[in-house]
């Protein structure tokens, strides 16, 4: 008896050991994580890769996801988080007279921590960054848990001294962000310098793009697609390849592709279906795992169609709030995950009925996100709900903020419309192959770039592909992005 209580005891104070260890873990606070991914940031912000904006538009997409990851580790009473696998471009530092060097290849890493000091940890150590200024970091956390001699708490964020950096050689991520938002150069300026560049570039592709132009009517109308699309900006070049390998493939094996019938194919980072029912191949899949991925359709349209029917359901309950999903306001969802979101969401509002008229929120849209804790109303327009929100809580919201919902809506639409007919008068004025803008730029922002563009008039410009954008950049193809606050 003796020694099982013993032994009992033993067990308890482990396990309180562990305990302790963990909310150690967990005490590190948002603003020491932040400090502590420094050089990660430095590393990999998006603001340093204006000259590549496919490896920017990866970094800014990682970035949100690992945000979301550690927001949710800081959540009161959070004990678990689904694994998340992240792609980064790491760009070299070593060389501070640069800020938009060469790119090192990018790297992948999976997220499975549970606390966000393991987490800090695991991401500077998958990008082979230094971590010797933890040490410090996690003696200041275990610290700043013991009570000094007066047994009030004791707590104070690290800032750190620009002595720091001079002393550890690290570079200051702040000095090194304004060096890279010096004075740009006016448009017209720059088009002269990169002009021929670009024409030349442009006029090398146009072989490539009529191959593009024809693999892409050849197989939407041999596999009766709805279209054919891609998740980033990849080059023409890789574009072509990507549909040379579905075109083998539906001369391999052409019953594998029945199913795409009518569907929407978008080349994207992994296979399978999406939210908005487009069927994903990820570039880096083999054909096997193409094939094998049709094979799951069936289950995957028997989603589609639980997840729509779940959507009307929801509708009915909240007063005529349709349920969307906007790719551009996030990353890609699949529909195993946007079928669970709905899911659960339902079943929230069916336990405590709430009390809306049928059509009092006609016209409204919403979106749900997982990785929220409180609903909010977005500048375009839309709900923003916790998948977990409480059914009253989101009543009183609901009901509180549709005015001012219906305006933005209102106001949304209108500089839609509004950004359609000056994107098509800037292509016709000043004689361009194609206009188009990044998923970061906004309507307002498109249409003041568009009108000044047409006062602008730069002959320049005719003949080529204009990509509205944050930097200025000549693409591989010759496209030429422009940032739309553009100097004159």
């Amino acid at each position: 008896m003796a020694v099982n209580s013993l032994l009992r005891c033993s067990i308890r104070l482990q396990r309180k050991r562990v305990a302790t260890h963990l909310a150690q873990q967990r005490a590190l606070s948002g603003a020491e994580a932040v400090t502590a991914l420094r050089p990660f940031y430095f590393a990999v912000h998006p603001d340093f890769f204006g000259q590549h904006p496919m490896e920017r538009e990866v970094n800014e997409t990682s970035l949100k996801s690992l945000n979301s990851f550690l927001d949710h580790l800081q959540k009161p009473g959070s004990h678990s988080v689904r694994p998340m696998k992240l792609t980064f471009y790491v760009r070299d530092t070593k060389d501070s007279s640069d800020v938009q060097p060469d790119l090192l290849a990018s790297v992948s890493f999976t997220l499975h921590t549970y606390d966000v000091l393991s987490t800090v940890l695991n991401v500077l150590k998958s990008c082979s960054l230094p971590t010797e200024h933890m040490k410090d970091l996690k003696t200041s956390v275990e610290t700043s848990k013991r009570p000094p001699e007066g047994g009030v708490p004791f707590y104070r964020p690290i800032r750190w001294h620009k002595s720091y950096y001079s002393f550890t050689g690290f570079k200051d991520p702040e000095q090194e962000l304004q060096q890279a938002r010096r004075v740009e150069p006016t448009l017209i300026l720059w088009l002269r310098n990169n002009e021929p560049k670009a024409t030349k570039k442009n006029t090398a592709s146009l072989p490539r793009r009529e191959e593009l132009n024809r693999l892409k009517n050849e197989l939407s109308r041999k596999l009766d697609l709805s279209d054919i699309r891609w998740q980033r900006s990849w080059g023409v070049a890789h574009r072509c390849s990507q549909l040379q390998s579905l075109s083998r493939l539906s001369q391999q094996d052409p019953g594998a592709l029945r199913n795409l019938r009518g569907h929407t194919v978008m080349f994207a980072d992994q296979s399978g279906m999406n939210a908005s029912g487009h069927i994903m191949l990820g570039t880096m899949d083999v054909h096997h795992q193409w094939t094998k991925m049709f094979q799951q359709l069936p289950s995957y349209h028997s989603l589609l169609q639980q997840s729509d029917w779940l959507k009307e359901r929801i509708s009915l309950l909240l007063g005529g709030t349709q349920v969307v999903h906007k790719e551009r306001l996030g990353p890609i969802q699949p529909i195993t995950e946007h079928y669970s979101t709905l899911n659960t969401f339902h079943k929230s509002l069916i336990s405590r009925r709430l009390r809306l008229h049928p059509r009092s929120m006609q016209g409204l849209s919403m979106l749900l996100e997982n990785d929220r804790t409180n609903p909010s109303l977005h500048e375009m327009g839309y709900f923003i709900i916790p998948t977990t929100c409480d059914p009253p809580k989101l009543q009183v919201f609901l009901q509180s903020h549709a005015p001012e919902a219906r305006q933005r809506t209102q106001r949304r639409n209108q500089l839609q419309a509004e950004e359609a007919a000056v994107l098509k008068l800037c292509l016709h004025n000043l004689s361009l192959s194609s206009l188009s803008k990044e998923p970061s730029v906004s309507s307002s922002q498109m249409i003041m770039c568009c009108n000044r563009l047409v006062e602008q008039r730069s002959p320049l410009m005719q003949g080529l592909h204009i990509c509205v954008s944050q930097f200025y950049s000549v693409m591989q193809d010759g496209d030429l992005c422009v940032p739309w606050d553009w100097k004159s």
